[in-house]
């Protein structure tokens, strides 16, 4: 009875395995998700009065006032809010502009 033998180390093979699930995890799943918040950080850092929003729960309204850690905006004539400006969704506000200009 002719018996074969592996060649090589499993355990290299397993190690080897674990870091290219690790790469692909990072490169298709964390990567873009921080590359996402870069960029809404900026967008909130970049709110100014006058520019229309659109909150991250439906909200759409424009800017009336900015202090360090609110916005303030008008919802209609006579109605205003106070948010936090994480709560203005930099997605939902493009796809409003896209809508408002066609």
């Amino acid at each position: 009875m002719i018996m074969l033998q592996a060649q090589g180390n499993p355990a290299i093979f397993n190690i080897i395995f674990l870091v290219a699930i690790i790469f692909v995890m990072y490169f298709f799943f964390m990567r873009p998700q921080i590359k996402k918040q870069k960029e809404q950080d900026n967008f909130s850092k970049e709110l100014k009065p006058g520019q229309k929003i659109v909150t991250t729960s439906g909200i759409i309204g424009k800017i009336s006032k900015i202090n360090k850690e609110s916005v303030v905006i008008i919802t209609d004539g006579k109605t205003s809010m106070k948010l936090l400006p994480s709560a203005i969704s930099k997605e939902l506000t493009a796809t409003v502009d896209k809508g408002e200009k066609a």
